[in-house]
């Protein structure tokens, strides 16, 4: 089979300071090659790489140091519990929603306690009016939010109107006016110092439901607490450090001898055998995770509560079949538009060099669900280096749009807000986006789009982006330094595998090797093995993994 050539990249070498890591490596007892990848991780300290290296969870402080909130949030769940008030989780459709809305559910069973998730696909993300409207019909006494809430001040206000308590935790950014809500948690809210700044939506529904078990004496919560943490945090892309990164290394340990029978359904659907070993990050981030969002992208997200909260071992395996499912049609979902994505880019013959920015929008006969465009968005953004704005036409006239950020120098929020007058709403942060628009207003956004692109980003920065820790010989390349960098792991956002560059190599042999995605996963790692020699003739066996191989 015929390989891929490389594709033109930007390589970009973090600046070598080899006194610094001599002096490091020699100080805290590791490879100078080693601490030159934690001064590129922005470690400078003895003390901060040795606490790096081998995390303490004694010296986190507690949480209602940074979390004011905390403790009057914790006071309103256990007086609603000692009344017996009904009580409302209302989560989001995405994998941080669900495990969050999951795990609270657990840490109040044998509460009157109930959950809603809004529709993708007819309500859009967050708590609504509508939603709030019906609870208080049903006799919901409190709201709590889970990975929403932060920017609904509608909703809220209607809420307390209606004599309910509200509780928001969210991670979300904050908007100019806070909702009226009893109690708010927030990690944005905190010292971007601290530890717990980087927290998904799950985080903070984790550190709710543990200060919750510490009043309620419940010692069963923990360990189960904490796999529906690492599976959120992975799932949602949270940065691995700080408190994620200290949480999810203790999580990831625990999941192959998960007592959750939805978890174990789950890692059996995708041939995870058990082993310790094997269980990464991207185990998560390419297994669990994409199937849990799939139920949300195209599914309904009550199936994805109902398998992380059954502890029935047959339900949680044929919803496990259901997810694999949901999340087979989504591969295929995505290949197809990606395919046609880019035969409209061929048509249309676009010069992305020249236009910097790929905006591309989907007739309503093409049927581009709105639920995957932002992960056809992802796809384009890696494969061509550049902000990628993505639409999908309704027969109504109306555009639903995900938007990526491509390379570091482009700010997706800030494209939004330079367009804002367009939309009939949108959001997101730095890297992807939403937004929708009426149909008539999309030629007006290709045009602004275009004039910022070419503003901010030169043609030469229009290529996707390798940020390279160190260039090393073949012969640096030992079993030794393989272990040492384990000590990295757990790695991912914020904390990203090493990268390293070695030239003037030789390929003598390649091959592929193990499973081979099957038609429609593209998005499964691929792996390719090499035979290498370098100009001394050293020779050396090799393996990588591709996302897209």
């Amino acid at each position: 089979m015929a390989m891929a050539g490389i594709p033109d990249q930007r390589w970009l070498f973090h600046p070598v300071d080899e006194p610094t890591a001599r002096r490091l490596a020699e100080v805290v007892g590791i490879s100078p090659l080693l601490a030159q990848i934690l001064l590129n991780r922005g470690l400078s300290g003895p003390a901060e790489i040795q606490h790096y290296l081998q995390p303490d969870p004694t010296y986190l402080p507690p949480p209602s140091h940074d979390f004011a909130e905390l403790p009057l949030a914790v006071e309103l769940l256990e007086r609603a519990i000692c009344r017996q008030e009904p009580i409302a989780i209302c989560g989001d459709y995405d994998a941080d929603g669900m495990t969050s809305t999951a795990l609270l559910l657990r840490a109040l069973r044998g509460t009157p306690v109930v959950y809603r998730i809004p529709s993708r696909l007819r309500e859009g993300y967050g708590l609504n009016s509508r939603m709030v409207q019906e609870l208080h019909r049903e006799g919901v006494r409190l709201i709590l939010t889970v990975d929403n809430g932060i920017a609904a001040h509608e909703p809220i206000q209607l809420a307390k109107e209606l004599g309910l308590t509200v509780i928001v935790t969210d991670h979300h950014d904050l908007p100019p006016q806070l909702p009226p809500a009893d109690a708010i948690l927030n990690p944005k809210r905190i010292p971007a110092s601290s530890p717990y700044r980087g927290m998904a939506g799950v985080g903070v529904a984790y550190l709710l439901a543990q200060a919750l078990a510490e009043r309620r004496g419940d010692e069963q919560l923990g360990r189960v607490a904490l796999e529906l943490f690492t599976v959120g945090t992975i799932a949602d892309l949270a940065p691995l450090t700080g408190v994620n990164r200290l949480w999810v290394r203790q999580g990831l340990a625990l999941l192959p001898t998960s007592p959750l029978a939805g978890i174990r359904a789950l890692l059996a659907v995708i041939g995870m055998t058990g082993s310790l070993e094997e269980l990464r990050p991207e185990w998560v981030g390419f297994g669990l995770g994409p199937r849990i969002n799939a139920i949300g992208r195209i599914g309904r997200p009550e199936m994805g509560i109902r398998l992380l909260t059954t502890d029935d071992p047959q339900q949680a395996e044929k919803l496990a079949r259901r997810c694999e499912r949901l999340n087979q049609v989504r591969q295929q979902m995505c290949s197809r538009i990606e395919a046609e994505a880019l035969e409209q880019m061929a048509r249309q013959e676009r010069d992305l060099a020249q236009e910097r920015v790929l905006i591309l929008l989907g007739a309503p006969q093409q049927r581009w669900h709105k639920g995957v465009i932002g992960l056809v968005a992802s796809r384009l953004a890696e494969r061509f280096g550049c902000p990628v704005f993505i639409g999908s036409q309704s027969r109504q006239g109306e555009i639903t749009g995900s938007a990526r950020q491509g390379i570091p120098e482009f700010d997706v929020f800030q494209a939004l807000e330079f367009c804002k007058d367009l939309f009939i709403k949108h959001g997101g942060h730095p890297a992807a986006g939403g937004f929708s628009l009426k149909a008539e207003n999309w030629p007006l956004l290709e045009e602004r789009l275009r004039q910022l692109a070419q503003q901010r980003l030169q043609p030469e920065q229009i290529r996707p982006l390798v940020q390279i820790d160190a260039e090393v010989a073949l012969a640096d390349l030992t079993l030794d330094l393989y272990r040492e960098l384990q000590r990295l792991q757990p790695c991912g956002i914020g904390n990203p595998e090493p990268v390293f560059c070695s030239r003037n190599l030789q390929v003598l042999q390649q091959q592929r090797f193990g499973p081979q995605p099957a038609q429609g996963e593209e998005d499964t790692p691929g792996h390719l093995k090499l035979l290498l020699r370098d100009p001394v003739s050293r020779r050396l066996d090799g393996a990588g993994s591709s996302l897209a191989a």
